[in-house]
């Protein structure tokens, strides 16, 4: 099956033009875009040589030397040929309301876009309930439109925990593994629906879902991994793995800078350094692009 979606995914990547496949990057022209990334270890890349990848070409505020999804998103855009600074703001397992509690400060500024990561389940206490998420999205909406008001704002839903899922004492257990990022895309829904200001939610969980119906990504880590087929977690299975956090910045990728993800190619820089192959690294960006295409 993986075998089958790998060679659907080859015949669709080859819709992108082959120059665009091994073209060297175009130079970066005109006056930089700012984006910020606020959220918590699912930014950073925790757990997986993603956290610290190339994390001298993005601007960490709290200090903290990470690269993450960030450094990733800031490579695609130099492949692009489109002029990016890139900064992030983070705190392993926290929410948005603390980001604005506690960190309100670094924060100003003129930003361009915004990309905003809510805790994994978004509420702690009550999983699945987006209303601490209501409460602290306005709050930090007004903060960025303040600044400018065109602000592209995004929240980031996330992907299903595998140790949530399949493990008894896990929120989501006894439900399929789709379930989770299907209710956390709820509630994002609902907190882009009653603030204006945020433009959009972008789909990381539901294209891991994708990559699962794919067989690209293997659903379940505790019964092995089938061959031909990527783990998207981490070793604690909920955190990403390398493949799970580079198909979470291929999507912010397309839908922020507005390119493809296909036309980065089988040879992208990003996903060589971290050891994707060539066949994997295609079969993500077909993903990446399905479901932005699929809205």
């Amino acid at each position: 099956m993986f075998l089958r979606s790998l060679l659907t995914a080859s015949l669709a990547f080859a819709a992108v033009p082959a120059a665009a496949q091994e073209r060297a990057a175009p130079p970066v022209t005109g006056a930089p875009r700012t984006i910020l990334f606020v959220g918590n270890s699912f930014t950073q890349g925790a757990h997986s040589a993603v956290r610290n990848y190339r994390a001298n070409t993005v601007t960490d505020l709290n200090g903290d030397g990470y690269g993450g999804v960030p450094a990733l998103f800031k490579r695609f855009t130099e492949e692009a040929g489109q002029n990016w600074q890139v900064s992030l703001e983070t705190q392993g397992g926290k929410s948005l309301g603390f980001h604005y509690a506690e960190r309100r400060q670094k924060l100003g500024g003129r930003w361009d876009a915004v990309v905003l990561q809510e805790y994994s389940t978004l509420d702690r206490e009550r999983p699945g309930d987006p209303r601490d998420t209501l409460r602290s999205t306005p709050l930090l909406a007004q903060l960025f439109t303040s600044a400018n008001p065109t602000v592209n704002i995004q929240l980031m839903a996330t992907w299903s925990r595998a140790d949530a899922t399949w493990q008894p004492k896990g929120d989501w257990y006894g439900k399929r593994i789709t379930q989770m990022a299907a209710d956390l895309r709820a509630g994002m829904n609902r907190v882009r629906a009653a603030v204006p200001a945020v433009r959009g939610v972008l789909p990381v969980g539901e294209a891991w879902n994708r990559a699962f119906a794919k067989a690209v990504f293997d659903p379940n880590p505790y019964d092995g991994i089938t061959y031909g087929q990527l783990d998207p977690w981490a070793y604690d299975h909920y955190h990403a793995s390398v493949a799970g956090y580079y198909l979470e910045a291929l999507v912010v990728f397309g839908r922020i800078a507005g390119v493809d993800p296909r036309s980065l190619g089988p040879q992208e820089k990003a996903a060589d350094d971290l050891g994707l192959s060539e066949q994997q690294t295609s079969a993500l960006q077909q993903i990446a692009w399905e479901q932005l295409q699929a809205g």
